[in-house]
């Protein structure tokens, strides 16, 4: 076994860090969308009235997971209150909410009424500004947060799961604290930054852009333009706006650099833009050469980042190309694997000798409430320290550096988004008229995409084979749409390894001409 190490030493708790920068610049921007702004002062206030709204001590909050300042503020007052932040994407169906929210044991849920009314919780709404609090003594100051410690829950996320239900995975304050430092200084956040709000607010990538922003006096942007699925109205709100730090999944990126690669090295990003993030999955060394040859790609930083739901956000990072490289102009070469980097400050490594990449130190999830197999499973001890098993395969170059090697399991990256396709499978498997399933993934027009492969129930009810359009409805009914097959087949049989079991591989080899487009 080879193992590094990192600080590993507890920081200011996050919320604390956040009001002292709203006493230190009251009057700057901390939010910003189309039409309106909210200074810190009023962040402050605004997130000090819905704790004061939920009490102490609420538990877990479920929160209307959209891309807007209130959902930020609802973040904020929960954390404040010293609650348990559960965030829920209206867009997923009913019934996996309601798992979610039964999983969790959330108390209310903030923003929605009509979501909390499906759910069967009690509803609060987010404040908004300065200017809706009454008038009075306590009208110009945030009151003091809950006392919490290191160790009590700050957020509740879901993961991918092999029994066909969203896997819970708690955070405590201290990991969430520690990450948020040491990412500003990854990033160099400074108050002068404008951070653009574009990950999801259901998935945990979305801190990466919050946290460090609001903890460092620096101006958060939302704008709907930037989802608007159009790269040139991405890069015009970009310009607009004055971003200059954008946080991007990698398969995003990959398809921003195809359309930049369209009007050759001529190519001009925003002036504006000095840092783009990227993460969630290998970065294409293609790509990396089509953005070597951008005529801005020596000025603007392009870090790549590596981590898991459960260490915590980013663990391992490195400049790819930009400014903070030996050779800020160099050209990529399109055999050159992309590496996933070193350990940032607050983390600890350890790798076995199968090659497999353990994350210890302060940063670590609490586990899978409720789950206590599956955490004594991924959460392992070892040298008298608790490690998370994230089963990637990784290889030290001579540097220091981690190069990503593949999975020692089964799951995949989709969107950046972590699966295990054993839940797509459990999906399948509770339509009445499916036998078998296989999932698997395959690359399609340069993403990573899953593919079913199903085989009829004999002896069912009604003895006709499901449709591929049948099974794809049952799926969007029960799982969010990254969990859906991009293709899916219906088949006479599956491969099978020398051992009986079904083999995802070869059954995808058998039948990939048969697998249609949903």
């Amino acid at each position: 076994m080879s193992k590094k190490g990192g600080v590993n030493r507890p920081g200011p708790d996050l919320f604390d860090a956040f009001a002292e920068t709203a006493l230190r610049w009251p009057e700057r921007v901390a939010l910003d969308s189309p039409g309106s702004t909210l200074s810190y002062l009023q962040l402050a206030l605004s997130a000090s009235r819905l704790a004061d709204a939920l009490g102490d001590r609420p538990g877990p909050v479920a929160v209307s997971a959209r891309h807007a300042p209130e959902t930020v503020t609802a973040l904020l007052g929960i954390l404040a209150a010293g609650g348990t932040y559960v965030p829920l994407d209206p867009s997923f169906p009913v019934e996996r909410q309601r798992a979610m929210v039964s999983a969790a044991g959330c108390t209310a849920l903030v923003g929605a009424a009509g979501q909390a009314a499906a759910l069967g919780l009690p509803h609060l709404e987010p404040v908004g500004g300065a200017d809706e609090l009454p008038a009075g003594s306590d009208g110009d100051r945030p009151r003091p947060p809950v006392a919490v410690g290191p160790d009590d829950p700050a957020y509740l996320l879901f993961t991918s799961g092999s029994t066909g239900r969203p896997k819970p995975v708690l955070t405590p304050r201290g990991a969430i604290s520690a990450v948020a430092g040491s990412l500003r200084g990854l990033f160099g956040v400074r108050p002068e930054d404008r951070v653009l709000q574009f990950a999801s607010l259901n998935w945990d990538t979305c801190f990466e852009e919050i946290l460090p922003t609001l903890t460092a006096g620096a101006r958060l942007v939302f704008d709907p333009e930037t989802h608007s699925a159009s790269f040139p109205r991405l890069l015009r709100a970009v310009e607009r706006r004055g971003v200059t730090v954008l946080d991007l999944p990698t398969a995003f990126w990959h398809e921003l650099v195809l359309h930049l690669a369209e009007d050759g090295p001529d190519a001009e990003l925003p002036s504006c833009l000095r840092l783009v993030v990227i993460g969630g999955e290998a970065a294409d060394p293609a790509r990396l050469a089509d953005w070597s040859r951008l005529a801005d790609s020596g000025r603007i930083r392009l870090l790549n980042t590596y981590g898991c739901t459960e260490t915590t956000l980013i663990t391992h990072a490195v400049d790819l190309l930009g400014p903070d490289t030996p050779e800020p102009g160099r050209r990529w070469d399109p055999a050159e694997r992309a590496p996933i980097g070193r350990a940032l400050p607050h983390v600890e490594e350890l790798l076995t000798a199968e090659g497999e990449l353990l994350i210890g130190g302060a940063a670590l999830a609490t586990g899978y409430p409720g789950l206590p197999e599956t955490t004594a499973e991924r959460f392992t001890e070892r040298a008298g320290r608790r490690w998370f098993r994230t089963g990637d395969r990784v290889s030290r170059g001579p540097d220091g550096v981690l190069t990503h090697r593949g999975r020692i399991d089964h799951e995949v990256k989709i969107r950046g988004i972590r699966v295990d396709p054993a839940e797509v499978e459990a999906a399948l498997g509770a339509h009445p008229r499916v036998g078998l399933a296989a999932v698997t993934a395959t690359t399609l027009a340069g993403r990573t995409a899953l593919v079913a492969y199903v085989v009829p129930r004999a002896g069912a009810a009604d003895p006709a084979p499901p449709t591929a359009e049948e099974l794809l409805r049952h799926l969007r009914e029960s799982l969010p749409a990254h969990l859906v097959p991009s293709r899916l087949a219906v088949v006479p049989e599956l491969a099978r390894t020398a051992g009986g079991k079904i083999d995802r591989a070869a059954s995808h080899r058998l039948h990939a001409g048969a697998a249609a487009p949903a």
